[in-house]
């Protein structure tokens, strides 16, 4: 985007042909006062980094600066980022032992924000036409110190589509917006893709400092502002942004072992308890199907001779009201459970097909990475920390500093 084009919309931008500086920062023509820092931490983003960066510079409606983190890209994520010249483009500091990557990108960005609100959004996400504006006056207007967003998922492939609506599902019972949204209420939690909070807020917490080796890390400066007494918002937000988590098998894979395990208290019970509802769900359905495939087998097996009207019996159960009614249930049972995702119902669909039982594997390869502190993520490997449960726990009645609620 041109420099005038730029300046109109209230972004910071370079003065063109303006080489970086020895802090590996790109040069720029800052404006006086912004509003907000936005700043974006990406390791190897090439693939989804421009469209994320577009749709932030076309931002209007409020005075903002945009902090692009490389985090020791291998690919072009750094070219894409310096091509913008309305962009600030810095280099992650070196990881320090026991931090995450994420924590420290965030960090160096966030040492570099001169704005009273910071918006730390992910390289995948895209931004709706006037959302940053809308976001901000949405935090003021409810007097909430952190505002945090679930994006619209956008899937493609087949494992997107079955497992996303699964997970949000599961995610959206674990972390009720409106509980997580409540004062009263001791859940947190925030979405990381995109999380506007109050600086001073950000440093009386200790920011992302405070919690550098936890990979959960939006949860967790989510309960940290939430103990401190101020104010937190969360919801649903397709007005607002958008994203594409991942973009084939090996990175849903990844991706999710990543988090489930510390999203959900006890993965292992959750992901039989998805198992035991899946199995009811079709097989009380297909039961009298199977049944009859076996006394037709039976007429031609004769070792399952036997067996012939032993199957026969059993498929007719399908004749009674009450095993219709029973099957019934399960069945709906299972699309009732995909509707908190806010998907398609051809994605519900897939989701109770493949979905559930693909989240149940999830869930245990999560369960088992974290147990032997071997959580691979983006070419890092990260060993046990002492990440908490993230089950909620009683907030002791907060007490708020000069800092804390509007409200």
């Amino acid at each position: 985007m041109g420099t005038t084009e730029a300046t109109e919309n209230n972004v910071e931008t370079a003065a063109p042909g303006c080489p970086a500086e020895q802090s590996s920062a790109t040069s720029m023509r800052p404006i006086p006062h912004p509003q907000v820092s936005v700043i974006v931490p990406a390791r190897n983003e090439q693939a989804c980094l421009a469209d994320c960066i577009q749709s932030l510079v076309a931002q209007q409606g409020v005075a903002f600066e945009i902090i692009v983190v490389d985090d020791h890209s291998t690919d072009r994520t750094r070219e894409i980022a310096t091509s913008f010249s309305a962009v600030k483009v810095l280099e992650a500091a070196p990881l320090p032992n026991g931090w995450t990557g994420k924590n420290n990108a965030v960090t160096t960005g966030a040492k570099a924000a001169r704005a009273e609100w910071l918006l730390f959004t992910d390289a995948d996400t895209v931004h709706l036409p006037g959302s940053l504006a809308a976001a901000l006056k949405e935090a003021q207007e409810n007097g909430a110190e952190l505002l945090s967003y679930s994006p619209e998922q956008i899937a493609v492939t087949f494992w997107e589509m079955a497992t996303l609506p699964v997970v949000f599902a599961e995610l959206a019972r674990q972390y009720s917006p409106s509980k997580v949204s409540d004062p009263a209420s001791p859940i947190a939690a925030a979405n990381g893709q995109y999380i506007l909070i109050r600086r001073e807020t950000y440093d009386a917490i200790g920011g992302h400092a405070a919690i550098a080796n936890n990979i959960l890390e939006d949860v967790a400066l989510a309960r940290a502002v939430k103990t401190s007494g101020r104010k937190i918002l969360f919801r649903y937000a397709t007005d607002r942004v958008r994203t594409r988590m991942y973009r084939n098998y090996r990175q849903l894979r990844d991706g999710w072992t990543k988090n489930l395990a510390l999203l959900f208290p006890n993965p292992g019970q959750l992901a039989v308890k998805t198992l035991i509802l899946w199995g009811l769900g079709w097989g009380l359905m297909f039961w009298p199907f199977i049944m009859l495939i076996g006394a037709e087998l039976s007429d031609q097996i004769r070792s399952l001779a036997p067996l012939h009207h032993t199957f026969m019996a059993l498929a007719g159960v399908i004749k009674h009201w009450w095993w219709i009614a029973i099957s019934s249930v399960a069945f709906v049972n299972n699309f009732s459970r995909l509707k908190k995702a806010n998907f398609d119902l051809a994605m519900e669909w897939l989701g109770a097909l493949f979905g559930m039982p693909m989240f149940a594997y999830l869930l245990l390869r999560s369960k088992r990475a974290h147990a032997n502190g071997s959580v691979a993520w983006k070419g890092r490997t990260y060993g046990p920390t002492d990440t908490p449960k993230n089950a909620p726990t009683k907030l002791s009645s907060p007490t708020p500093t000069p800092a804390g609620r509007l409200s």
